[in-house]
C-alpha cells in the first residue's frame, strides 16, 4: 500500500482561524516534499460523510489537529484501520480543555491513544507531561513557522494604511474572549493625546459573538479604533507591512500564535501579554515587549510609539531569530521526522 496520510483539522481554508492557517502551511509544504496527503475541514465536511471518505482514501497515517474537536473521530478511524494517529496540540486543547470537567477525559483518552503526540514549544509538552506523565515519551516539540502565500497587491485598505499620517497598531485575532481583545483600550485612551493619529486595527473574525458585542460598543466611541472583519490571510502580509506595531494581549497560547510568528518575520516589532506561549517567541527588550499590566502595556507602547529607532532594531531582532529557529524547512522536518518512525515508508529519502 502506497503512504499517504489524512490531515484532518477542525477548520481549513477559507477559514482564517489560527488552526486553518497552520494546518494549511504543513500540507502545502508536505506536498511541495512528495507527501500524498489529502485535508479535510470538519467544519465543512459532516462527521459520518468525513469518516466514510477517509475510509475510502485508505491512508497509513492519520494526523489529527486539535485533540477535543477532531481527534475522537480520528482515533476511531485509526483504530479501525490499525493505523498510527498523530495528534497536534492546540493552545485550546493544553491550556483549557485538558483541565476542563466536561472536556478533560475525551482529551485524555485521545492523547493516550495517539502513536504520537506533536506541541509547538517546550512549555506545552512540559504542561501535558505533568498531567498525563504516561504520555510524556510520545510528545515532540514541532516548532511552527511562517509563510505568506500570493498577496493582494490592489487590496485599497493596505494601500490606504501606507498612507496614514500616524502610527497603526494591528491586533491580529479571532475575536473570543481568550484574545483578549478590548484590554488596549483603556490604556490608548491615555496615549491618545500624545499620538492623535494613532490607529488601532482589529483583524480577524468574530467567534465569539457576546465577545464581538461588547468589543464593537467599545469602538463606537473610539473613532481611532476599528474592526476590519474577517481578512483572508495572503492580505495579512500587506497589513502587516503597512502597520507599525503588533500586538498580543492573549490570556493563553497553544505555544506560539501565528500572529506574532508572522509579525516577527516582517521585521514588525511585537508588544504582547507576559504568557508562555507569547515568551516562546517575544524576549522581552530583545525581540520586543512584553508585559503584565495595562499600565506596563501603556508605557512599553508609548516607549514604540515614540521611537521608531527602537521598533527597528526590536523588529530587526525578531526577523533574525525567526529565520534562525522557526523556519518552513525545520517545521517540515520536523513533521517527516514524527511520521517516519510512526511509518517507515514516511522516513525522508
Amino acid at each position: 500500500m502506497a503512504a499517504r496520510v489524512a490531515l484532518i483539522s477542525p477548520f481549513a481554508s477559507p477559514s482564517v482561524r489560527g488552526n486553518a492557517v497552520t494546518v494549511e502551511r504543513i500540507a502545502r509544504g508536505l506536498r511541495a516534499r512528495g507527501v500524498e496527503l489529502r485535508l479535510w475541514d470538519l467544519s465543512a465536511v459532516p462527521e459520518p460523510s468525513l469518516e466514510h471518505q477517509v475510509g475510502q482514501y485508505a491512508p497509513t497515517l492519520i494526523h489529527a489537529f486539535h485533540a477535543f474537536r477532531t481527534g475522537p473521530m480520528a482515533l476511531r478511524l485509526a483504530r479501525r484501520a490499525e493505523i498510527p494517529l498523530v495528534v497536534t496540540i492546540t493552545g485550546t486543547d493544553a491550556n483549557h480543555d485538558l483541565f476542563d470537567p466536561e472536556r478533560a477525559a475525551v482529551v485524555r483518552r485521545v492523547l493516550e491513544g495517539a502513536a504520537s503526540i506533536t506541541v509547538f514549544d517546550p512549555s506545552i509538552m512540559a504542561r501535558i507531561a505533568q498531567a498525563l506523565p504516561d504520555v510524556a515519551a510520545r510528545i515532540a516539540v514541532v516548532p511552527q513557522s511562517a509563510v505568506f502565500e500570493d498577496g493582494d497587491a490592489a487590496w485599497p485598505t493596505a494601500s490606504a494604511l501606507t498612507r496614514a499620517p500616524g502610527p497603526i497598531l494591528l491586533f491580529s485575532a479571532g475575536i473570543r474572549p481568550v484574545k483578549n481583545p478590548r484590554f488596549p483600550l483603556a490604556p490608548l485612551d491615555g496615549l491618545m493625546a500624545t499620538y492623535p493619529t494613532l490607529q488601532l486595527l482589529y483583524a480577524g473574525p468574530i467567534l465569539d459573538p457576546p465577545e464581538g458585542e461588547a468589543l464593537l460598543r467599545a469602538l463606537q466611541s473610539r473613532p481611532w479604533a476599528r474592526h476590519l472583519g474577517a481578512i483572508p490571510h495572503p492580505r495579512m502580509h500587506a497589513l502587516l507591512e503597512a502597520s507599525d506595531v503588533a500586538l498580543n494581549c492573549s490570556e493563553s497560547e497553544g505555544g506560539m500564535a501565528n500572529s506574532v510568528l508572522e509579525a516577527l518575520a516582517l521585521g514588525r516589532v511585537v508588544l504582547a501579554s507576559n504568557i508562555e506561549g507569547n515568551r516562546s517567541l517575544v524576549e522581552d527588550g530583545v525581540t520586543g515587549f512584553l508585559f503584565d499590566t495595562p499600565e506596563e502595556f501603556a508605557a512599553k507602547c508609548d516607549r514604540l510609539l515614540g521611537n521608531p529607532a527602537l521598533r527597528e532594531r526590536l523588529g530587526k531582532a525578531g526577523r533574525e531569530r525567526v529565520n534562525a529557529r522557526f523556519t518552513p524547512a525545520q517545521e517540515l522536518d520536523g513533521y517527516l521526522a514524527v511520521y517516519g518512525r510512526l511509518d517507515p515508508a514516511l522516513r525522508p529519502a
